[in-house]
């Protein structure tokens, strides 16, 4: 009985350190976080309890719209990620001359601070002076410089393409990785039956690699999801909205405008939409599982 305690009290002061930084990093700042949202909380020393009227305002105002961007610009960014990180693992993966320097030559997007890279992007899509505008009319494809940030379609699928550029290299390790875990055994069996390459992806690599590419979908998303940096830099959610997501929606009320409460409600809502996201990865997750063990 007295080693079954000693070793609970052993496992618990293992445990200790992750248990104190979830209570004080993640579970104290979100229970606080849901209380301040039903709060009238502002630029002054007192506030309120209001109730729901923070949540009232989210749905009466433009939110929706906001959240309707918000799952767009995530889903073609995260899709786009997904679709060349794959092309991109697949190519790095083969058995070509000077591999190793094609993988190292995809790291530079990743390894460069975010916020030169995104200057670098945002130089290249000013309209008098920057490279993409400049080559384009150089080929003639356009007739005068284009400012790419200044137009709502336009900045909206230039912080898409950002986005991408920055996240595919990660991508695209990940999956690199998944596929050199895959046994040769298996891609020389299907060699010596005759099967091509296609047939090798189709039915060797990508069934072996769909774990790791819903993790990676995953993880993406809930980073893509929360992507302040990238939109904020290059267009501070303008013009006229275009490019506000929810996190850009959340800092421009709680701290650009000091409405406290309501920007608590607001992270809140985004808290709510991600934790649906991680249910129904965990749900996937399950049932590959399931199918791997049967």
């Amino acid at each position: 009985m007295t080693g079954t305690r000693s070793a609970s009290i052993f496992a618990f002061a293992l445990l200790a350190p992750a248990l104190l930084y979830i209570i004080g990093i993640v579970a104290y700042p979100l229970v606080d976080t849901i209380n301040l949202s039903f709060t009238n909380a502002a630029l002054r020393p007192t506030y309120d309890w209001v109730g729901w009227a923070n949540y009232d305002k989210i749905f009466k105002a433009n939110f929706s719209e906001v959240i309707i961007r918000t799952v767009i610009w995530t889903f073609f960014s995260v899709s786009i990620k997904m679709i060349i990180g794959t092309c991109g693992a697949v190519l790095l993966n083969a058995a070509v001359p000077g591999r190793a320097l094609f993988r190292i030559l995809t790291m530079p997007p990743w390894i460069v601070p975010m916020a030169i890279g995104i200057f670098m992007w945002g130089w290249m899509y000013n309209g008098q002076f920057g490279m993409i505008s400049g080559l384009l009319q150089n080929f003639g494809i356009v007739d005068k410089p284009v400012a790419w940030l200044a137009y709502g379609n336009t900045a909206f699928w230039a912080t898409i393409v950002t986005d991408v550029w920055i996240g595919v290299p990660l991508v695209t390790i990940y999956l690199l990785a998944a596929m050199q875990s895959i046994p040769r055994d298996l891609y020389e069996a299907a060699w010596t039956d005759g099967a091509g390459r296609f047939y090798r992806f189709r039915r060797i690599t990508l069934p072996m690699i769909v774990p790791a590419m819903v993790t990676m979908s995953m993880l993406s998303l809930i980073a893509t999801f929360n992507s302040f940096d990238i939109i904020w830099i290059l267009t501070r959610g303008g013009p006229s909205g275009s490019t506000t997501t929810m996190i850009i929606d959340t800092y421009k009320t709680a701290i650009g405008s000091y409405k406290y409460g309501e920007g608590a409600a607001r992270a809140v809502m985004i808290c709510l939409f991600l934790s649906v996201f991680c249910l129904a990865y965990f749900r996937v997750v399950g049932k590959i599982n399931t199918g791997e063990r049967a």
